[in-house]
């Protein structure tokens, strides 16, 4: 981390009041990273969907959602609820996914992640053995069809998990070419070290980190395996989804490959999202011509340290993420997917020690930060979970073991972005930086409204008068979002009391 710096607010008559910007002054052309400079020079025509910036997502495992249709339950089905483990089931399926949709409607989310839907024997569906088929413990496609008429005719968009890095061990490709064996016309679409094929100890093919169950395409050289990847993209693309999220993406070390990806889904759907999957900075393949934004985990990573661990100063939280911005041109940040939680890490309030409180201020961080943000399935209620499988339980739908003051918190704020072209698109600003008391504020805005947000991430109460001149006018009536608590800025400023791990935002009445 970067060394803290001593902070330049001071305490006066019991408040804390801003006099400038922060700790540190806005960084200049000349202080940006190498990777920074090198981005912004082979930026070109950048292309970003318009609703991507809009939207609030909300992801989807589908095996722990919710179970609509017992007749599909794979066979050995444990109870809704019973522990998640790396290979049990519980049922969940499509027909629940549009069972729940007034929910999703109600809880104001626009957009849904769902997590591989095509047929595999697992759990997580990340093993495709057919990409052509929902998975029959899902549905069919009448099912999916259903799902996505659904989902529009009630304003959400739907994005699918494309794993093309590599199949299932029982993809009838690779079961064609493990049977026989150079002969097979698949033999080259794997990366295969003699025959016959072997799976244990080790196996005598390519395989994602090893694991024989997950045997690695060659989409990188061959022709046929682009074919086929392409056909089934554009199947499914055709099918009236709003776009995809890409498994291990960087595994197909191609920037052709996913050139010829974004033109074919684009020709289709021109407004058509594209994630990928990228765990760090994401610079070579967010430049317009391959995928329009990366599951932000590097966004995850400072919002963690600063909430949840309490290991990073206020100062370096914003510089990280000015620096952050700076890497990406403006219409990809504004669709950065801003994941606090997902599939693959434990969930936020485990994250938060249990801390409620702390979890809320993330999801308000989230919410009111540029880019779009992403509910995991269950936050919202305040699910919890460690690493995976332990991440992946089926969801609570009995509203007494539910966190409802969780799930009204989110609704409310998803409900405020929702209503707020400047907590959507809006320039992002910081106006208050205090790191020994933990406080942060920052000013979203646009040319239509403008909205001031005010986090006191410490542990104890504190009275600020917060500058908010730059924001509001002399005399302006303003309300505070979350309470409708009303004040008037008065010498530019407004006396706000936070209690410890809260937060507020100001909008003009």
């Amino acid at each position: 981390m970067a060394s803290k710096l001593k902070s330049l607010a001071v305490l006066l008559a019991g408040a804390i009041t801003l006099t400038g910007c922060g700790m540190f002054g806005p960084l200049g052309a000349g202080q940006a990273t190498e990777g920074v400079l090198e981005g912004q020079a082979r930026r070109g025509q950048v292309d970003t969907p318009e609703w991507a910036k809009n939207a609030v997502f909300y992801q989807i495992f589908p095996e722990r959602f919710h179970n609509g249709n017992r007749a599909n339950d794979p066979q050995g089905s444990e109870p809704w609820g019973s522990k998640p483990t790396y290979d049990n089931f519980m049922g969940g399926d499509l027909d629940g996914v549009l069972q729940k949709m007034p929910y999703l409607k109600d809880l104001g989310v626009t957009a849904i992640y769902f997590n591989p839907l095509f047929k595999a024997s697992s759990n997580h569906k990340y093993n495709t053995a057919d990409y052509m088929q929902i998975d029959p413990s899902f549905g069919d496609l009448a099912t999916f069809k259903r799902v996505i008429a659904a989902a529009h005719q009630n304003g959400i968009k739907v994005i699918l998990d494309g794993v093309f890095n590599h199949t299932g061990d029982d993809h009838w490709a690779f079961q064609d070419a493990k049977k026989n064996g150079k002969n097979s016309k698949y033999w080259d679409w794997y990366t295969i070290h003699g025959f016959p094929v072997v799976h244990t100890p080790k196996p005598n093919y390519n395989a994602w980190w090893g694991f024989g169950t997950l045997p690695q395409l060659r989409a990188k050289e061959s022709p046929d395996v682009q074919n086929h990847l392409f056909e089934v993209t554009e199947y499914w693309t055709r099918q009236g989804i709003d776009g995809w999220r890409l498994d291990v993406p960087n595994e197909i070390d191609s920037d052709a490959f996913w050139r010829t990806f974004r033109k074919k889904v684009r020709a289709i759907n021109p407004e058509a999202y594209i994630v990928g999957e990228l765990w760090h900075e994401a610079d070579r393949w967010l430049q317009g011509d391959q995928f329009d934004a990366s599951m932000n985990y590097v966004f995850r990573e400072n919002v963690l340290n600063f909430f949840a661990y309490e290991k990073m100063a206020v100062d370096d939280l914003d510089r990280n993420l000015s620096n952050l911005r700076r890497r990406y041109h403006p219409e990809i940040t504004q669709v950065m997917f801003n994941i606090t939680g997902s599939h693959d890490v434990p969930r936020v309030l485990t994250e938060a020690g249990g801390n409620r409180n702390k979890a809320k201020l993330m999801s308000l961080f989230q919410l009111t930060y540029p880019g779009t943000p992403v509910v995991y399935y269950g936050d919202e209620i305040g699910m919890v979970g460690g690493k995976d499988p332990d991440n992946r339980g089926g969801f609570e739908w009995t509203a007494s073991r539910q966190d409802r003051d969780m799930h009204a918190h989110y609704k409310r704020l998803i409900a405020l972005r929702n209503s707020s072209t400047a907590l959507r698109t809006g320039e992002f600003r910081s106006i208050l930086r205090h790191n020994h008391h933990r406080l942060f504020a920052y000013v979203r805005e646009d040319a239509k409204s403008k909205v001031a947000v005010l986090l006191n991430a410490g542990s104890d109460s504190r009275t600020v008068a917060l500058d908010l001149s730059s924001a509001f006018e002399e005399g302006a009536s303003i309300k505070e979002a979350l309470t409708g608590k009303t004040y008037k800025v008065q010498a530019g400023k407004v006396d706000v009391q936070l209690p410890g791990m809260s937060g507020a935002v100001f909008q003009k009445l």
